[in-house]
């Protein structure tokens, strides 16, 4: 009998009916595979947010400026944010990471940790978005990172990110990796108006024409992804390496595993989506992976807000599955 089959042996003698605990019954099973064990444990839990400025900010994409992402790196760090607020309620440790903020911290009081490649990227309109040795040095630091948080005994990883652009950067992955039209992947992201989108997609569509055809995966993300995204590549692939439980966030975060799953497609076997982000393209993009999300909340924040309201639910998955009785343990008869 395999791993498996155990598991769901295991499931299927807990006191209640079978399948009656729905998705919780699978996330326990693959969590359990994971780690290679009928008792798994989540330790240690740390949400990533990685902030990084984009170049194409400057063709106004964005609803909002770009200081904004250097604005929003401090109310992280003065514990202000949404994240902040579900990673204090669910005890899950924060780190915030500039990838390439467009801002000095370094007279700051309070300070992301430091992996700035760069302040910014380039207008992906007109160049690639990053130099080869950028990109290089991005997916090595992502793996650092991950290497830091797995030496405080963490083996549950979430990964968020912040930077005013990276829906646009996010659209691009999405539609060259999964052959889909820009139409289909381009959304709202911070809140734009019919003009601004329209606006959007027709700059998005320059560029695209401009690049022409691109196959390799790491080439479409220099070519149009931000530190942050590259960062969060790094991350994704060394979380795998180290067997991590990886959560993945919206669409921005989903965009950046398309890379890494079609550089490493077993990663899927760690990886547990959130929820579905009200972000137009994400849906198309959770059926291209064919995953299926936690939730459905009608989130598009990032910062890696949906790995921490789903954490909970992860969490009593692998609770059912350690501690609720068995038939035989609890004394009550089991289905004839």
């Amino acid at each position: 009998m395999t791993l498996k089959d155990t598991l769901w042996e295991k499931i299927n003698q807990k006191t209640k009916p079978p399948g009656s605990l729905g998705t919780l019954e699978w996330l326990a099973v693959q969590i359990g595979l994971i780690q290679q064990s009928l008792t798994p444990v989540l330790r240690n839990p740390h949400i990533v947010v990685f902030a990084g400025d984009h170049g194409i900010a400057e063709e106004g994409i964005s609803a909002y400026p770009q200081e904004v992402t250097h604005q929003m790196v401090k109310n992280f760090l003065s514990g202000g944010a949404a994240i902040n607020v579900f990673c204090n309620l669910h005890k899950i440790n924060l780190c915030i990471i500039d990838a390439g903020v467009n801002y000095d911290f370094s007279k700051d009081t309070l300070k992301p940790l430091d992996y700035k490649i760069s302040k910014g990227t380039r207008s992906f309109l007109s160049s690639k978005a990053m130099s080869t040795s950028e990109l290089e040095q991005s997916i090595k630091s992502g793996g650092e990172i991950v290497e830091q948080i797995t030496s405080r005994e963490c083996n549950v990883i979430g990964f968020g990110e912040m930077g005013i652009g990276n829906t646009s950067a996010a659209s691009m992955l999405m539609s060259y990796i999964c052959g889909l039209p820009l139409e289909q992947c381009v959304g709202r992201g911070t809140g734009l108006n019919d003009a601004q989108l329209l606006h959007k997609l027709n700059i998005l569509r320059q560029a695209q024409t401009f690049h022409g055809e691109i196959t390799h995966p790491l080439e479409i993300l220099q070519t149009f992804g931000g530190f942050e995204m590259a960062l969060m590549c790094g991350a994704f692939l060394r979380a795998f390496e180290k067997n991590m439980v990886i959560l993945i966030d919206g669409f921005v975060a989903s965009s950046v595993f398309l890379v890494a799953h079609r550089i490493q497609p077993r990663i899927m076997e760690n990886a547990i989506f959130c929820h579905l982000s009200s972000e137009q393209g994400h849906a198309l993009m959770l059926d291209y992976l064919q995953a299926k999300p936690l939730l459905q909340l009608q989130l598009r924040l990032g910062e890696g807000t949906g790995c921490a309201l789903a954490y909970p639910i992860i969490e009593s998955a692998v609770a059912f599955l350690n501690e609720m009785a068995s038939f035989s343990e609890a004394g009550i008869s089991a289905k004839h």
